[in-house]
């Protein structure tokens, strides 16, 4: 029997739409599969901007009050960490980059994580549009080199909320939400 992980979801939609449901899909295969799923969205959470001032890097915390702490926590303690995001302009959407930026004093900490998945929806039926939000979840992994990004499910052509209701790949999200394990 597998042993029963902690997974943090990270639903990046703000208007709680394809991607957000391809997301509840994972969580649901997830929990069917005995794992501890807990699901973070950030339209109810303040991230404020990395200012750069570097303080974290001699504190190892971040000056900023806000969520991003918070989140980090959840997401450096967790198992495995999953994005569910909207493609916006062939990338993430601004918030979830904010929140790499602000992970900063976690990337010379430990951390638990070792598995990566992005769920993500886009307008255009195409798979170049998830290029750019591969690559900036890749940049992002790169400073935790334990980890490794190690599912995907892109789907393109659902555009407005409940566009993708009846859509195969919610089944095969709950799928992989089963199978991480």
């Amino acid at each position: 029997m597998t042993e029963k992980k902690h997974i943090v979801v990270i639903a990046a939609s703000f208007r709680r739409g394809n991607s957000e449901r391809l997301g509840d899909a994972f969580i649901k295969g997830a929990r069917a599969a005995g794992h501890r799923v807990e699901k973070i969205s950030l339209r109810t959470k303040k991230i404020r901007y990395c200012t750069g001032c570097e303080a974290c890097a001699a504190t190892g915390l971040c000056v900023l009050s806000d969520d991003a702490p918070e989140i980090a926590e959840k997401m450096v303690n967790a198992d495995a960490v999953v994005f569910a995001v909207p493609i916006y302009f062939g990338n993430i959407p601004g918030q979830l980059k904010t929140l790499f930026d602000r992970m900063n004093p976690y990337f010379r900490k430990p951390y638990r994580f070792r598995k990566i998945v992005i769920l993500a929806c886009a307008d255009q039926d195409r798979q170049d549009m998830f290029i750019g939000a591969k690559q900036s979840v890749e940049s992002w992994r790169l400073a935790f080199s334990k980890a490794k990004l190690t599912d995907t499910l892109f789907v393109g052509g659902v555009n407005h909320a409940g566009d993708i209701d009846g859509h195969p790949a919610l089944k095969q999200a709950e799928a992989l939400g089963r199978n991480l394990y």
